[in-house]
């Protein structure tokens, strides 16, 4: 019998023992797995972040809400993914995440372009107040294209330009024609358009508006203030200059219109005293040598003048037609040579890696350069090498997720090659680019796509907020005064945000 019990114990005791061992390796495998999900945690870009118990409560809340809204789509059958942000739009406005987001305090807008701030209804509203303002309604020629809008004296009006006021008036249709055609949407993610040359289009559209000093100021207030109402307290711009004129002065000096921006801060700073304005002088990658250096001396004049306003230089225009940055090699020699002659620095804060292509090089340049931050940098993932170089120089790179999608560089937002960034420790600020050419402005959009496609939680939406300040081309001093701000307005986000989702 004692034989008996010993073979069953043998039998049926084994896979106990082999059971027991199994659960022993897969405590060791989990520990294992949790050391290798704590080192990865380590290299990310927030890992530095530890939020307060407040914003952990917020942060489970969001995290429900983003959640809830994921589910709901799904039951609706709503194409998310496969959805470009102009089908969505509707959709993302209608969110309780976008409510939220549009109290969340951004920081600063690191990255857009004088021309593209400003609401398309607006300037066509404001423009229309003007006797001055026509408007080409013929076809597209060398000099003019349709939709085209200007300011011209009685008895110089060029063939082609009507009235604008009189055209919406006798043709109510076409301001809904007009908005079109100053507006670059993807209707969706499969149709083949040539982006660049619409985008361009749509610059080209406004680009003989803005020099008119009158529509000039009217501008920047209404895209100041749009900032302002979406929590945005500094911005940047890629600033391309150009003589302001009036049809009573003529033209004005190149520095008028510094001037005039610091008018127009004042009248903000009356309501709102934190804001505050840089502008990165830009000129194009399609020039040669020589312009690029006379236009770095005039930025270097402008610099000299203007400390607090003028703060870095860059390139524009589409990667894939201009020339490389290492093409201007011969002008960044001469940047030590500026600065001595001027007493002031002028870093670059160059666009590169705006591509999707391995054969766009030019993020090796910025990590040779004084190169403060990157726009865009998109196929950075490409070179690792340059990848940690970046890394280790603390360089940030200014992400605009909407714009890379509605340029056709990343269709699905949830294989945006910042997620990759963010993940290897490399310092990002989310932008919008050139929002009134897509359809909207401010900054909530940029950043519920970047909450919905990528995952972020709070602890991520706060660094990049931060980071938005801390990368900024302010002084030191600016800084402080401009951290000890959003510092007061996050901690009171937090606390109002809570006790609305109570």
């Amino acid at each position: 019998m004692m034989k008996k019990y010993l073979i069953y114990i043998s039998l049926l005791g084994s896979p106990l023992f082999w059971g027991q061992t199994k659960v022993a390796e897969k405590s060791v495998y989990q520990q294992k797995w949790a050391s290798s999900e704590k080192e990865n945690e380590a290299m990310a870009f927030d890992a530095d972040i530890k939020l307060s118990d407040t914003e952990i409560v917020l942060d489970k809340k969001i995290f429900q809400i983003r959640k809830q809204f994921l589910s709901d789509t799904e039951k609706k059958k709503i194409s998310l993914y496969n959805s470009s942000f102009n089908e969505i739009k509707p959709l993302i406005e209608s969110s309780k995440l976008f409510e939220f987001l549009q109290t969340m305090p951004k920081g600063g807008l690191l990255h857009t372009h004088s021309g593209g701030i400003t609401d398309v209804k607006w300037i066509i509203s404001a423009a229309r107040k003007y006797q001055e303002c026509y408007v080409y309604d013929q076809k597209d020629n060398d000099q003019f294209i349709f939709g085209q809008l200007a300011f011209f004296e009685n008895g110089k009006v060029p063939n082609g330009f009507v009235s604008l006021d009189k055209k919406l008036t006798s043709t109510p249709d076409f301001e809904k024609e007009l908005q079109d055609l100053l507006t670059l949407k993807r209707d969706n993610l499969c149709s083949y358009t040539d982006y660049w040359i619409e985008f361009e289009k749509r610059f080209k559209r406004i680009s003989l508006l803005l020099p008119y000093r009158p529509f000039f100021k009217e501008y920047y207030l209404k895209g100041f203030k749009d900032l302002i109402k979406d929590k945005v307290q500094h911005v940047e711009i890629r600033y391309i200059f150009d003589e302001l004129y009036d049809f009573q002065h003529g033209k004005y000096p190149l520095k008028t219109s510094i001037t005039d921006l610091k008018d127009i801060l004042k009248e903000i700073h009356q309501s709102d005293p934190q804001f505050t304005l840089k502008l990165i002088y830009s000129s194009f990658k399609f020039l040669d040598n020589e312009s690029i250096g006379k236009q770095l001396e005039t930025a270097f004049e402008l610099k000299k003048e203007f400390p607090d306003m003028i703060s870095g230089f860059d390139l524009v225009a589409d990667e894939a037609a201009g020339h490389n940055i290492s093409f201007f090699e011969k002008s960044w020699t001469k940047l030590d040579e500026l600065h001595k002659k001027y007493g002031v620095e002028l870093p670059l804060y160059l666009h590169a890696g705006e591509s999707s292509s391995i054969l766009n090089k030019n993020v090796l340049d910025v990590a040779l350069l004084n190169n403060k931050r990157i726009g865009h940098g998109l196929n950075l993932i490409y070179f690792p090498k340059t990848m940690e170089q970046i890394r280790k120089q603390n360089k940030l790179v200014e992400v605009s997720p909407i714009s890379n999608q509605i340029l056709g560089y990343v269709s699905d937002l949830r294989n945006h090659p910042a997620r990759v960034l963010l993940s290897n420790g490399i310092q990002c600020s989310i932008s919008s680019d050139d929002p009134s050419v897509y359809g909207y402005t401010g900054l909530s959009y940029d950043f519920w796509v970047t909450q919905v496609y990528w995952d972020l939680d709070l602890k991520a939406l706060k660094k990049l907020v931060f980071n938005s300040i801390n990368y900024s081309s302010m002084n030191d001093g600016e800084k402080k005064k401009a951290l000890t701000y959003l510092n007061q307005q996050w901690d009171d986000f937090v606390q109002k945000t809570n006790q609305k989702l109570n």
